[in-house]
C-alpha cells in the first residue's frame, strides 16, 4: 500500500509521533493505520492515544428520564449555529420525549409525534432551515433510578455531553457527580467484565511488546503485564478510576460510601466518531477565481 502524506498527516495528528516516525510506522504495517498506532507504541513513540474519534459534527445531545427508564438521543446538524436555534431546540427536545417509548433509533424515527413521524419531522426542518439533519443514535439505560448530566448545556435537558447513570438506590446528588465524572474522563466500561475481551487482549499484546523492548527475560515480563493491566483497567473501567470529586476513592468506593450501587451509563457526546471535513476556504476561492 502507497504510504501517502495524508496517512502520515493523519497518523501524526493521531499520535503526537513525529513525521519521520508516523512514516517508518506506516510502511512497517504497510499502511494499517490502527497497526501502525500500535506500532508507535510498542516503540514508545505515541505520545497519547486518543480515547475517541475527532469530535466534528454539529446537533444536540437530549437527556430524558421518566419511570427508571432513560434516554440520551443525538440529533446532529451541518453547523453550531442550528443547534441554538429555538426551533431545532424544540424538535430535539420533542424527539427526546417520544425516544422513552421506544427502544432504538429505527423504532425512533418511526414513532409519531403529533401526527408525523420523526423521520418526517426531521425532514421537514431540513426543507425550513437548509441544513442537513439526522438522528444519528440512541442510548437507553434502565435502572432503580437514572440519573442524568448534560455538559454545555443550551437548555433545559440538552447540550453538548449527555450522560446517564443507574443506579441501585436514590441518592441525585452522587448520581449527578458520577454522570458529571463520565462526561470528563469518558470511561470505557463499567467494570473489566463489561470490556470487550478483544480489546483487552490487543492492549495486553501491546503491553508484551513493549516490555520486551527493555529486553528483560519473559518471566520478568509476565509479572510486568500483570501490574500494567491492573493500571490499564483503572484507567479505562468506571468502577475502577480515581473519582474526580475525591481522587482518594475509587468510584466504586466512592458509591459505597454513598450507599448505592452503579450498574450501568451511557455517555453520547455529540459528533463522537465523525470526522468533519475541514475546507480551505482561501483555496477554494482561489480555485474559482481561475476557473477550475
Amino acid at each position: 500500500m502507497a504510504i501517502t502524506a495524508q496517512l502520515v498527516k493523519q497518523l501524526r495528528e493521531t499520535s503526537g509521533a513525529g513525521m519521520m516516525d508516523a512514516k517508518k510506522a506506516l510502511t512497517e504495517t504497510d499502511g494499517d493505520m490502527e497497526a501502525a498506532m500500535d506500532w508507535l507504541r510498542t516503540k514508545g513513540l505515541a505520545k497519547a492515544a486518543k480515547k475517541s474519534g475527532r469530535t466534528a459534527a454539529e446537533g444536540l445531545v437530549a437527556v430524558a428520564v421518566k419511570a427508571g427508564k432513560g434516554i440520551a438521543v443525538e440529533v446532529n446538524s451541518e453547523t453550531d449555529f442550528v443547534g441554538k436555534n429555538a426551533d431545532f431546540q424544540s424538535m430535539v427536545g420533542n424527539i427526546a420525549t417520544a425516544a422513552l417509548d421506544v427502544s432504538d433509533v429505527d423504532a425512533l424515527k418511526a414513532a409519531e409525534i403529533d401526527g408525523k413521524t420523526v423521520e418526517t419531522i426531521v425532514n421537514d426542518a431540513i426543507a425550513t432551515i437548509g441544513e442537513n439533519m439526522s438522528v444519528r443514535r440512541m442510548g437507553v439505560l434502565e435502572g432503580a433510578h437514572v440519573a442524568t448530566y448534560v455538559h454545555n448545556a443550551v437548555a433545559d435537558g440538552m447540550g453538548k455531553i449527555g450522560v446517564l447513570v443507574a443506579l441501585s438506590g436514590d441518592n441525585e446528588a452522587f448520581g449527578k457527580q458520577v454522570a458529571m465524572h463520565i462526561a470528563a474522563v469518558n470511561p470505557a466500561s463499567l467494570s473489566e467484565a463489561d470490556l470487550d475481551p478483544a480489546v483487552v487482549e490487543k492492549e495486553k499484546n501491546v503491553q508484551m511488546d513493549i516490555a520486551r523492548e527493555s529486553g528483560k527475560p519473559e518471566a520478568v515480563i509476565e509479572k510486568m503485564i500483570v501490574g500494567r493491566m491492573k493500571k490499564y483497567m483503572s484507567e479505562v473501567t468506571l468502577l475502577n478510576q480515581q473519582f474526580v470529586v475525591n481522587p482518594d476513592l475509587t468510584v466504586a468506593e466512592a458509591a459505597k460510601e454513598a450507599g448505592v450501587e452503579i450498574t450501568g451509563f451511557s455517555r453520547l457526546e455529540v459528533g463522537e466518531g465523525i470526522e468533519k471535513k475541514v475546507e480551505d476556504f482561501a483555496a477554494e476561492v482561489a480555485k474559482t477565481a481561475a476557473g477550475s
